[in-house]
């Protein structure tokens, strides 16, 4: 792949194109989003044109569209209901806006220090049951308005121990909407499948066309204002710059929601990077990226906007459309930037009903059908994982389902590890076909009638490795000679260096000669600075197996046969090196 150039003018046409589709896109789901959130439409709005612009200059994916999303809009919306409650409306907005802010800085900070490549690090299992927990908790919490009510205080526990009061108090008119966008969500993608290319052009994303239609029936069926909730007329003005503030009594909470909205955001903005490039043939620089979205979400932090991400959406249609740069991702932003100003007051008149059934609908998006239908097929520990982690990201918290789901799932996947390493840990006394050998190394090894022991290691000899090291140390047979081969180990770690340090001390203390083979690179340092190899003579270190089993051989032999005639059982323990090596 091809690192392809941020900005350049040989594709402007279709950079154009795909920002002005990007923007219609962005327009319903911003809205939705701002009202889901608690902050309102503006900062919704705010938040798309912000994080947009900033992510798309200095971000590293050029065709990458970024805007507030489901998964950052359940944290935010938590965040909001949290503040607000504990330090009134005013002050909580504020400290929700100084999150954001918190949270771009994180971003910065995590691509200052090059940790892009390590953030999307972790299991599929926990991936999935993440995103699917935070689709189930957007589906949850836009029950109420969906049946055209507030939504309850409580968050989650709340909304659904008053799903029956929120039947019993059903709005029909506001229901009716939110189920006439949902259908139009539905159905459009479903009646446009098989339609030429050519015709699928024209037609406005779905997104849109479900708000266009959801406002005018209101407007038909419910002329007056007061009839059902409406977003309201919004300001057409610059933004309000908002001052950091800070309560001491929250400011642990919001340092964890900051870290919390920073890591969710560039786990959704870099998956979606790897997306982008797939469809485009290049490939992103994800640290640059978290720096762009950083500044993008200190800037609508800033401005009283809600926190933004990569979209995947978003980013397929533009790229779809012919964008190949970063001129799409501002040409969008300036479009969002030109409705506020000047056509903000068209948005008064539509229901928040309509909202809610997009915001519904991206929630139901984000839950991982696919692979929630066959994931007990493919591992039942996986699966139970990916459960784990949807019922603690629903009803615990994100950041513990997220902390104890990679957990669970390392543990696994080091047991598992360990288990196909513990088969490369093997002990030879003759020559069997265990390992690859030489005819002249099974010549040497069938002279001494198992009195020497090859003690084979092969693979990465990670931690979970020593118990198989300590084992087959356990069971070896007497023996005069050990040979500990690592010619074929890439990495030594720590505790499978002392458990080899462990068999050494012990064939030592038995009168035993020791001889290492292969011990070079990393493995030779490890062991040099674990004080391993000065416990050996050096004529003792070899790098061919084939000479350390001559050396062997010499071994058992000189001292085989006393001169009396007598066999003796007392072999040259370390001391004896000088005569050993004349």
């Amino acid at each position: 792949m091809r690192i392809t150039n941020r900005i350049h003018f040989r594709n402007l046409q279709g950079d154009i194109f795909g920002g002005i589709t990007a923007a219609i896109i962005a327009l319903p789901m911003a809205l939705a989003f701002g009202v889901a959130s608690g902050a309102g439409a503006l900062a919704g709005l705010w938040g798309a044109v912000l994080v947009g612009f900033f992510a798309a200059l200095f971000g590293g994916t050029p065709t990458l569209i970024s805007e507030p999303t489901g998964p950052m809009t359940v944290v935010m919306t938590a965040v909001i209901a949290n503040l607000t409650a504990t330090a009134g409306t005013e002050k909580g907005m504020a400290m929700a806006f100084t999150v954001v802010m918190m949270a771009g800085v994180f971003q910065i900070i995590m691509g200052t220090l090059r940790l892009g490549r390590y953030v999307t690090l972790m299991p599929y299992t926990v991936v999935s049951g993440f995103m699917s927990g935070i689709g189930f908790i957007l589906v949850i919490l836009q029950l109420a308005p969906f049946l055209g009510q507030d939504s309850p205080s409580g968050g989650i526990l709340g909304t659904i121990q008053d799903i029956p009061d929120l039947i019993r108090d059903i709005q029909p008119g506001e229901t009716a909407l939110a189920v006439l966008t949902v259908t139009i969500l539905v159905l459009q993608p479903f009646l446009l499948q098989s339609a030429p290319s050519n015709v699928k052009k024209f037609f406005p994303p779905p997104q849109l066309i479900a708000l266009v239609i959801g406002t005018v029936v209101a407007l038909v069926v419910f002329p007056e204002m007061g009839d059902i909730r409406r977003i309201g007329e919004i300001p057409q003005a610059l933004p309000t710059l908002q001052v950091p503030t800070f309560s001491a009594a929250e400011f642990q909470t919001m340092l964890i929601n900051a870290l919390v909205l920073a890591m969710l955001g560039c786990i959704d903005a870099l998956l979606t990077s790897v997306v982008a490039d797939s469809l485009t043939r290049s490939q992103h620089n994800s640290n640059k990226e978290l720096i762009g979205q950083g500044l993008g979400n200190l800037a609508s932090g800033l401005c009283g906007g809600i926190a933004g991400a990569g979209a995947t959406m978003g980013t397929v249609v533009n790229i779809q459309t012919g964008a190949r740069t970063a001129i799409s991702g501002l040409t969008r932003a300036l479009i969002l930037l030109v409705v506020i100003l000047g056509a903000a007051s068209l948005t008064a008149w539509i229901p928040m009903a309509v909202l809610a059934g997009i915001a519904l609908k991206v929630g139901i998006d984000i839950i991982d059908w696919g692979f929630l239908k066959r994931a007990h097929k493919v591992s039942i520990k996986g699966a139970m994982i990916m459960y784990g982690v949807i019922i603690l990201t629903v009803f615990v918290d994100l950041i513990v389902a997220v902390g104890v789901g990679v957990f669970v799932a390392n543990l696994l996947t080091i047991e598992r590890l360990s288990k196909l390493q513990a088969k490369d840990v093997k002990t030879i006394t003759d020559a069997d076909d265990a390992i690859q050998m030489t005819p002249e190394e099974k010549e040497l090894i069938d002279q001494t009638d198992g009195r020497i022991l090859l003690f084979h290691l092969s693979g990465p000899m990670i931690f979970g490795v020593s118990k198989a090291i300590s084992r087959q140390q356990n069971a070896m047979a007497d023996h005069d000679v050990l040979i500990v081969d690592l010619s074929d180990v890439p990495h030594l770690g720590v505790t499978s260096s002392l458990a080899i340090e462990n068999s050494i001390q012990e064939a030592i203390d038995k009168g035993r000669q020791v001889f290492i083979v292969g011990a070079t690179g990393q493995i030779k340092r490890r062991l040099e600075k674990l004080g391993i190899l000065s416990m050996l003579p050096a004529h003792n270190l070899h790098v061919d197996r084939t000479e350390a089993l001559r050396q062997a051989v010499a071994v058992v032999k000189r001292y085989e046969l006393p001169a009396n005639g007598i066999l003796s059982t007392a072999y040259p323990t370390q001391s004896d090196d000088v005569a050993i090596s004349n």
